[in-house]
């Protein structure tokens, strides 16, 4: 479902200099996966972006302090507890280190240390739909995820995916729209995206991938076939059709994360919660705007992760780090 590269054995190099203690590890970006207008994947020059996922944070850290205690800012000295806390305390719940050195890879890498459970809750519901969106995308599996939870948690969240991405397109769509859309929900409502990325990143993630992508949601999109009709050929221009019933609109609202549900009934009772949840997405999926309802709330989800998230990473990654970063990342909104 989620691939692996021919560039496993340097990933292994690289993950035998972190404590073993991890869960799950998957890489992704333009560093180990193809995007137009970037240098090819075995390319020295892009970072490498990388996500642990374990089970105690505090042990973790504090086991790679011992082992790495350069790859930290100045919140180092604050001690494997501390820095557990600060990473589960706000933003999408991830602490990061990043322009980090790996020796005798020649390589630069930016990993981000996540707990298992904060991860299954983002995979789930959606609460901050940031490493939930990471992996709506292909990416690099380094080390399989060690629980069933995770992997039943990643096929959820694909699923998931594909119910959004339906309510957001029209009846008729080009099987590129789907997975732009897909894409897209991740990117749609980040401040990043006004200033800092590529402003054509979706279209530049899905079109050199698309292969990639049907692999990742084959498996996915059979339990759709009562309502999706996607075309046999290979080809990204050919049209797939949905059904856009108020009973498939319904389904595909039924089949939203938790977090997208409760912004929609929020907003649809304007806090008061005074009607049955089931009876506010059926007064949706009969409305005529139900597509910038559900737009409106992702994009409030995904806005507020965003940007605590990107506060949080200036401690994390230092002063000097920071606008180095920051000055690579505001380099692609004018390439």
């Amino acid at each position: 479902m989620l691939s692996r590269g021919n560039t496993a054995p340097m990933f292994f190099r690289i993950l035998s200099k972190f404590p073993q203690s991890f869960s799950f590890c998957f890489a992704y970006g333009s560093g180990v996966k193809q995007q137009l207008g970037y240098e090819s994947v075995r390319s020295k020059r892009n970072m490498i972006d990388l996500i642990y996922v374990v089970d105690n944070a505090h042990r973790w850290h504090t086991a790679n302090l011992d082992q790495n205690f350069d790859h930290y800012s100045s919140m180092r000295l604050l001690g494997g507890g501390l820095i557990a806390n600060y990473q589960e305390s706000f933003g999408a719940r991830v602490y990061f280190n990043t322009l980090v050195q790996i020796p005798d890879e020649d390589v630069i890498i930016k990993y981000g240390v996540v707990s298992t459970k904060d991860l299954l809750e983002d995979l789930t519901d959606w609460r901050c739909l940031y490493l939930a969106g990471r992996l709506h995308k292909p990416v690099e599996i380094i080390r399989n995820a060690s629980s069933s939870k995770i992997q039943n948690a990643i096929e959820q969240n694909l699923r998931s995916a594909v119910h959004a991405a339906l309510l957001l397109l029209p009846e008729k769509f080009t099987e590129f729209e789907l997975y732009r859309a897909i894409s897209n929900l991740s990117y749609s409502g980040d401040f990043r995206m006004i200033f800092g990325e590529n402003k054509d990143k979706v279209n530049n993630i899905v079109r050199p991938q698309l292969e990639n992508f049907r692999n990742l949601y084959s498996d996915s999109f059979e339990q759709f076939r009562h309502c999706l009709e996607l075309p046999i050929s290979g080809s990204d221009n050919q049209i797939c059709t949905q059904d856009l019933s108020e009973a498939s609109i319904l389904a595909h609202l039924n089949g939203l994360p938790k977090w997208p549900i409760r912004l929609i009934v929020e907003r649809q009772t304007s806090g008061r919660y005074r009607q049955d949840t089931e009876d506010i997405l059926i007064g949706v999926s009969r409305s005529t705007n139900y597509q910038s309802i559900v737009a409106s709330c992702l994009r409030s989800i995904v806005w507020s992760s965003s940007v605590w998230q990107s506060i949080k990473n200036i401690p994390t990654a230092g002063m000097t780090k920071s606008v180095r970063y920051s000055w690579a990342k505001a380099l692609k909104t004018f390439s």
